[in-house]
């Protein structure tokens, strides 16, 4: 059995932080009013996920995340016959979840699941509306609480992890990228729990590992990384060793990439 298949519906209570960074909630709320499917595209750690999470608690929507992987089949996403005390029995995967309840049904790094696997979304997608689950010969019409969110990292893609052109144009697509310096200051503040001068500092250190994409390293330093080491740095742990830890070993095992991510973090604090 699949982990997914014990995904199940959240509720979120309390409201995310989250610092918008233009008007991504806005062209959410209006797509999801109009019910049109949402994809998310930027590089890790950049609030992708967060921000589902928060638009989710703004709509007062159940939220099913999905992780997806290369194993991840159709079966795991609609559903599948189980024999549960010798008897066989349906259990529905998170999308049809997702579609039963009006749920938000988000899936997460989408291009890292099988090409088979993204075609059972189309009919979410278009002016359809439809889930068709063919083993129970069954069409679940979607409810107009129901939304489809997906997210991918372009800067992977390959001829093998790429969106399709089929995919991708029945999305709405807003695209994420890594905070502005000041925007990007208050975050690591308001979650690493630092005083503004050391955030600044993470801020700092953070673009620096940045100018190093394409030089060795295949992304720099994310806001989530950073608020990481502002974590530790609040735990206690010294600033160099708080971005060794949470920073430079989290990008790279290349020991002349490590000590050059370890010189920047020298010299600024």
């Amino acid at each position: 059995m699949s982990d997914i298949d014990h995904a199940s519906a959240r509720m979120i209570t309390d409201a995310p932080y989250y610092e918008p960074v233009g008007k991504e909630r806005e062209v959410f709320a209006a797509a999801y009013r109009n019910q049109l499917p949402i994809l998310l595209k930027g590089p890790t750690g950049c609030g992708k996920t967060r921000f589902v999470h928060h638009m989710a608690w703004q709509l007062k929507r159940p939220l099913i995340t999905v992780a997806c992987h290369d194993d991840l089949t159709a079966a795991d996403l609609v559903g599948r016959f189980l024999v549960k005390g010798g008897e066989t029995e349906w259990v529905d995967g998170p999308l049809a979840q997702a579609v039963r309840m009006g749920a938000i049904c988000y899936l997460d790094e989408v291009v890292e699941a099988r090409k088979d696997t993204t075609v059972v979304i189309h009919p979410l997608c278009d002016d359809r509306r439809i889930l068709p689950i063919d083993k129970l010969g069954e069409v679940l019409t979607v409810p107009p609480e129901f939304a489809l969110v997906i997210s991918y990292n372009p800067g992977y893609q390959s001829v093998l992890k790429d969106l399709k052109q089929s995919t991708r144009q029945r999305f709405v697509a807003l695209e994420f990228n890594y905070p502005e310096p000041a925007l990007e200051q208050r975050i690591v503040e308001a979650e690493g729990g630092l005083p503004a001068e050391m955030a600044a500092r993470l801020v700092k250190f953070g673009a620096h590992t940045r100018n190093l994409k394409g030089a060795g390293l295949e992304e720099g330093a994310s806001t989530r990384l950073l608020v990481n080491a502002g974590k530790l740095i609040n735990g206690g742990v010294a600033p160099a060793v708080a971005c060794d830890t949470a920073v430079a070993h989290a990008l790279t095992d290349d020991p002349e990439l490590l000590q050059t991510i370890h010189e920047l973090a020298s010299a600024v604090f």
